[in-house]
């Protein structure tokens, strides 16, 4: 992976707000992978594999009278990514209780503590899907439950869950530098109850779960929500995200589709998080 190049695009953004939020949504259907905020805008990354010159074509927010948004963007080789984040990477602390920073971070001195090495990985926590995936494991009981992180990126929610207590865990991603990353920091955690799958959903065969974690995106969730209720033991817990308020009402008849009971729903952003009891 040492080879692999990315398309940094750096955005400016004015007014700030709602603009970043629906840029960053947008630039998210389109294939990018990884998202600073900035003062001024956004940084957005893209694998150039994944990349063409018509990239921005569908970004509708560009084209929006009510927004100034400049851009330039350049080639960063993969060597060059731990320069960048640590640029751009602040630590966060969510609800007091739990900080991920990086090894260049001071510790927080908060309950829970998370080192993680972002490169090229989405799920620093920054995000706000990742952030209300965060509140859930911190409000709900994990302690000696098996858990799924789906769609594992770093490794953080996967990480957290077994600070609070999860055994066994396994975090499944199907994208290569995410699985490594998340071996990663998984080591670097010292975690002893974590298995790093690369796969997608296909990869969990007859494996069954008290707690499933699926931070994906709307198609994603529809596609495999078969798979996740197949999974998931009997009064087992199912914490969805990676999408919009909008698109709740599809969310949810799917899973009702499967019994499932619906419990929570946090906002941030007009990103959701959805809490299903099977």
């Amino acid at each position: 992976m040492s080879n692999t190049i990315y398309i940094g695009y750096y955005f400016k953004v004015q007014p700030l707000q709602p603009a970043t939020e629906i840029l960053i949504a947008e630039l998210g259907y389109a294939g990018f992978e990884s998202f600073v905020e900035t003062d001024d805008g956004v940084t957005a990354y893209i694998q150039k594999t994944e990349w063409h010159n018509t990239i921005l074509s569908d970004i509708q927010i560009l084209n929006s009278n009510e927004f100034d948004i400049s851009y330039t963007f350049e080639d960063i080789a993969q060597t060059n990514w731990n320069a960048e984040w640590e640029k751009n990477f602040t630590p966060i602390v969510v609800d007091n209780s739990c900080a991920v920073r990086a090894p260049f971070h001071e510790p927080l001195h908060t309950k829970y503590d998370i080192v993680i090495e972002p490169k090229m990985s989405f799920g620093t926590g920054h995000h706000e899907t990742t952030h209300m995936m965060i509140q859930h494991i911190l409000k709900n009981d994990f302690k000696d439950k098996s858990v799924l992180d789906m769609g594992c990126g770093t490794g953080v929610l996967a990480i957290l869950a077994e600070q609070k207590g999860a055994k066994p865990i396994d975090a499944v991603d199907y994208d290569n530098w995410c699985y490594l990353n998340s071996l990663e920091n998984v080591e670097r955690n010292n975690c002893k109850h974590i298995t790093v799958i690369e796969g997608d959903a296909k990869a969990l065969g007859k494996n069954t779960y008290d707690i499933i974690i699926a931070n994906i995106n709307r198609n994603i969730l529809m596609q495999d929500m078969a798979t996740y209720v197949s999974c998931l033991n009997k009064n087992g817990m199912l914490f969805l995200s990676g999408f919009y308020d909008d698109d709740i009402p599809l969310i949810k008849a799917e899973c009702e589709k499967y019994l499932l009971k619906f419990q929570e729903k946090l906002e941030r952003n007009n990103w959701v998080s959805l809490k299903f009891l099977n």
